[in-house]
């Protein structure tokens, strides 16, 4: 199935395919992966991208208000709150810094610790009652693509409180070697043919 069969059946309801961009160069190698991943939903959703290093997150800070009642002493998540909520889908594109996400979007990963805390703390069984799916996109200068499955492991717990299936991931390795350029064909494919899978889930509503 491609793009142009799935956009048929799409409903006039867009759907809403969050992203959470990682990197700090916004023409750099994660966003080249990203624009490939992208692709076929133009036209057939709504794409909201969140740039980690322009919203300027603060880090947890560790208050436990969180595990008192459903919130968070910080009000500078509550767009992102409402984002993750309304959200179908997920995606975090993101390079590999020191085997770890960018701090930037660390920050914004380490603020979700209000929806673990409603889950085990407050016994909220659904934290974010709407299920979504999700996918990983990565970019390291090593050749060791299994760099990535550091941040894969990280992100897998970080959703399972919140009611998202992590579906996969595309790993950009090596682009450090002449920009990667060898490499992208393949991750090129890996990440469309992860957006065609979520692509079809959204539009049939098999979410």
């Amino acid at each position: 199935m491609n793009a142009n069969t799935v956009k048929e059946e799409c409903s006039s309801d867009r759907k809403l395919l969050l992203v959470f961009f990682g990197s700090p160069h916004k023409n750099g190698t994660s966003a080249k992966l990203l624009t490939a991943f992208l692709e076929p939903f133009y036209g057939n959703a709504e794409i909201r991208i969140i740039n980690a290093y322009e919203q300027n997150i603060a880090p947890c800070l560790g208050c436990n208000l969180c595990a008192s009642e459903q919130t968070c002493s910080q009000r500078d998540f509550d767009e992102l709150d409402l984002l993750i909520r309304r959200a179908d889908a997920i995606v975090v594109a993101t390079p590999v810094y020191n085997l770890g996400f960018p701090a930037p979007l660390k920050a914004i990963i380490d603020r979700t610790q209000r929806y673990y805390a409603a889950r085990f703390s407050l016994g909220i069984s659904k934290p974010i009652e709407k299920h979504k799916t999700a996918v990983l996109l990565v970019t390291c200068g090593s050749p060791a693509s299994e760099d990535a499955d550091v941040l894969y492991r990280q992100l897998k717990r970080v959703f399972s409180v919140t009611n998202t299936a992590l579906k996969g991931m595309a790993v950009w390795a090596d682009t450090d070697a002449l920009g990667g350029h060898s490499t992208f064909a393949n991750a090129r494919k890996a990440a469309q043919d992860l957006a065609l899978a979520i692509l079809c889930e959204m539009c049939y509503h098999k979410m």
